[in-house]
């Protein structure tokens, strides 16, 4: 099939009144989850993911869960904008010029400029997966055993390098991570790894147990720990398309952050978070007036809108080509088609064509639905940041507890979940970013694969990963990486650039 073929079999999959259903769901529920400070898509993700073996097929649980995903990124913005309250940590840089704008009677410029540049970001963000898909699939399709373990170390210490705070804390997740992927029958041996000789431990954690007690049950301790933080605004929204005089400032500051988004979207580690705040770090430093930064800046709301959306969106490529997830999302994501019996990697495009092109033209019909649906709704948005601590937790512990017992209707799921949310709280308290774990518990059985076909092929040679071109590349790249955020000065601008 064409490139032409293929963007009509994923519209025609797109716009099938399920898929549509579930996608417009997926950006409304997402919308709101950005709204409320704290509840992020992660938590909500792993909430939902047992739920969507029940209720939907591949193609729609993928939709949804995507469509929440970057609808999440977009609603973020709104209480940033309006009342200096990021939903989602991408949101922050969009809180410094924005809020400013919204105290001078700006909100709805602002709340119109972020539309419109995660929109234009989304579109190309879209186009650069169409684009880039096939190439890359073809390209893994030349990888072997021991280019995949390289790869997959790559994406490891790329987790490490680029994770918030101490290198040596985000290190020791990784590694706690594979470990508690190791839990489980060997299938090579058949004997049992970490399972204590408990039964329910022989077939290994399932990942979305994990990342709802990690994420969903801590988020819960955090919400309410911090009851009473949630603030409202009574300011007027005002206008909000933005005059041509904004949009010549917007314009070039949406394109460069759409292609620090597309560029760190796909790194591993990498995303929505991490292309927002270089986008706006960039967007200062080229600025001809730096000082207008922090106070009300046009093009510090529309450069980081457009970066976070386009990396939320461009993070899906290694996760549909290579089946590397780049980021703790991507991660439940393979799960999610794991529970629907499809191995993620570059034979998904040839064997659930309908899915992958699917997928891809639903995140442009998803963003449009964003712009449509949104900014009439914005006053509905803010009334939920009203919405008390006593309501909302309930209501979250009930969806984590239903989450977690329907993987296999167990409640073995459940009482495994108390530990792992305490766990989840404490590393929270110690500044320990629980992402890289997810990646270690996700990459580390099929890391422990590939190291043994690659030795099986090579006959107990360590030497065939450096022999091999693209591992012994992919390795020296993620040996200068950790070389490099070692370094001293490295270390001390890296921290800065974090605290700020």
């Amino acid at each position: 099939m064409n490139f032409a073929s293929n963007i009509i079999l994923g519209l025609t999959t797109a716009i099938q009144p399920q898929n549509l259903l579930f996608c417009f769901v997926g950006v409304v529920l997402g919308t709101a989850i950005g709204v409320l400070p704290g509840l992020g898509p992660l938590a909500t993700i792993a909430m939902l993911l047992p739920l969507t073996f029940k209720v939907a097929s591949p193609d729609a649980a993928l939709i949804m869960l995507a469509g929440l995903y970057y609808g999440a990124q977009y609603g973020g913005s709104t209480t940033a904008i309006l009342v200096n309250l990021p939903g989602e940590p991408s949101s922050i840089v969009t809180a410094l010029d924005g809020y400013q704008m919204a105290r001078k009677g700006r909100a709805g410029t602002a709340l119109g400029i972020a539309a419109l540049s995660s929109f234009f970001a989304g579109t190309v963000a879209t186009a650069v997966i169409a684009v880039a898909a096939a190439p890359l699939a073809e390209l893994a399709f030349a990888f072997g055993p021991a280019e995949y373990f390289s790869l997959m170390v790559l994406g490891l210490i790329a987790a490490v390098v680029l994770a918030q705070g101490s290198i040596l804390k985000a290190l020791a997740m990784v590694v706690l991570g594979l470990l508690i992927g190791m839990i489980g029958t060997d299938v090579n041996s058949g004997a049992t790894r970490f399972s204590f000789g408990i039964p329910q431990l022989y077939d290994g954690l399932d990942i979305a147990v994990i990342a709802i007690a990690v994420f969903g049950f801590a988020e819960l301790i955090s919400l309410i720990s911090e009851a009473g933080t949630q603030s409202t605004t009574d300011a007027p929204i005002g206008r909000i398309l933005p005059d041509r005089r904004e949009l010549r400032q917007a314009a070039p500051a949406a394109m460069r952050g759409t292609i620090f988004g597309s560029l760190l979207g796909v790194l591993p580690g990498g995303g929505a978070t991490l292309s927002s705040f270089v986008s706006y770090a960039v967007e200062k430093k080229l600025s001809k007036t730096p000082e207008q930064f922090g106070r009300g800046a046009v093009a510090g709301v529309a450069a980081p809108e457009a970066a976070n959306n386009a990396g939320a969106q461009t993070s899906f490529i290694p996760m549909l080509t290579l089946g590397l997830p780049s980021n703790p999302i991507m991660a439940l994501m393979i799960a999610a088609l794991m529970i629907h019996g499809i191995q993620p990697g570059p034979q998904v495009m040839t064997s659930n064509p309908t899915l992958f092109w699917g997928l891809i033209a639903s995140m442009w019909i998803g963003n449009l639905m964003l712009v449509v649906l949104n900014l009439p709704l914005i006053g509905l948005w803010v009334r939920m940041l009203a919405i008390p601590t006593r309501i909302l937790s309930p209501a979250i512990l009930m969806f984590c507890a239903i989450g977690a017992y329907s993987m296999d209707n167990s409640t073995f799921n459940i009482w495994i979940s108390i530990p792992l949310a305490a766990l989840g709280y404490l590393w929270r308290k110690l500044d320990c970013e629980a992402a890289p774990l997810l990646l270690g518990i996700v990459l580390g059985p099929l890391l422990e694969e590939y190291l043994r076909r690659a030795m099986v092929l090579s006959r107990g040679s360590w030497t065939i990963f450096v022999e091999e071109p693209i591992s012994c590349t992919l390795l020296a790249i993620a040996l200068v990486m950790l070389v490099v955020v070692a370094l001293p000065a490295v270390q001390s601008q890296r921290e800065k650039a974090f605290a700020e």
